[in-house]
């Protein structure tokens, strides 16, 4: 079985593979001063919520944006996991070309989900991944990465107004508002902030599919997918594991 581990700024997504099936997944909150122990502790928790323990893992694929925990990860998984980790970096097999300008800019992530549309589509894709930032990543036909766009996540924004503003309130989602016109200062926010925000991805994604060869295929994924991804009229498919699948794929790559 194969541990997938991607690291948020936000939350770590945790996907158990048995072969090419995604049986579990489990959400930790992303604390960035974790020492290997700490996470040990947790990794050998989920494992044993489904009755699992280390002897009957195989690989651990690692993709992380938080720096500080790079090195806790590796030695958690080679001192409690008893696996040496495939880490996605800049001497990672990919099966993908980076045409970043500097190419160790790209977020791992964000290269992930570039290796799982590529393998899944074999055509221009545009990957939306909607995290604690709203990311934009164009892959060719051939499997090129061509680069993309950032902005802030749909619940950054809400957090910066609550905290940058005098009366303003923190407001959450359920589900999307059912009018544009809110009554409310707290249907006001939701409603300037959910559907201002899929104006933002749908206006991103014009100029965007402008630019790309082809007729790429939109694919949803993150955190927020299933909130936000049945309003982009755009969208072709909603994927929220998708880069647990990547992991996988470059696990089998790199193994």
């Amino acid at each position: 079985m194969l541990l997938a581990i991607d690291v948020g700024n936000t939350h770590i997504t945790v996907g158990l593979f048995r072969d090419k099936i995604l049986k579990h997944t489990w959400r930790l909150n992303t604390h960035r001063h974790y020492t290997a122990d700490e996470l040990g502790v947790h990794f050998l928790n989920l494992l044993a919520t489904r009755n699992l323990d280390a002897s009957m893992l195989g690989g651990v694929c690692i993709a992380s944006v938080v720096p500080s925990l790079d090195e806790p990860l590796k030695t958690m998984s080679r001192t409690y996991l008893r696996q040496t980790p495939v880490v996605v970096g800049p001497g990672t097999r990919l099966g993908i070309k980076n045409l970043y300008k500097k190419p160790e800019e790209v977020g791992a992530d964000r290269l992930v989900n570039a290796v799982a549309v590529h393998a899944l589509y074999r055509k221009p894709v545009i990957v939306v991944d909607f995290g604690t930032a709203t990311t934009f990543d164009c892959i060719s036909a051939k499997g090129e990465y061509l680069g993309g766009a950032i902005c802030p996540g749909l619940e950054l924004a809400g957090e910066w107004l609550a905290t940058h503003t005098a009366k303003l309130p923190r407001v959450a989602f359920q589900s999307a508002p059912a009018k544009a016109i809110g009554k409310t200062t707290k249907e006001s926010l939701q409603s300037g902030l959910f559907w201002g925000y899929i104006a933002l991805v749908e206006g991103l994604l014009q100029r965007l599919r402008k630019e790309m060869s082809g007729s790429p295929v939109v694919v949803i994924t993150g955190g927020l997918s299933s909130l936000i991804g049945p309003h982009v009229k755009t969208a072709t498919r909603i994927a929220p594991d998708l880069t647990l699948e990547g992991l996988r794929l470059i696990w089998e790559m790199n193994r």
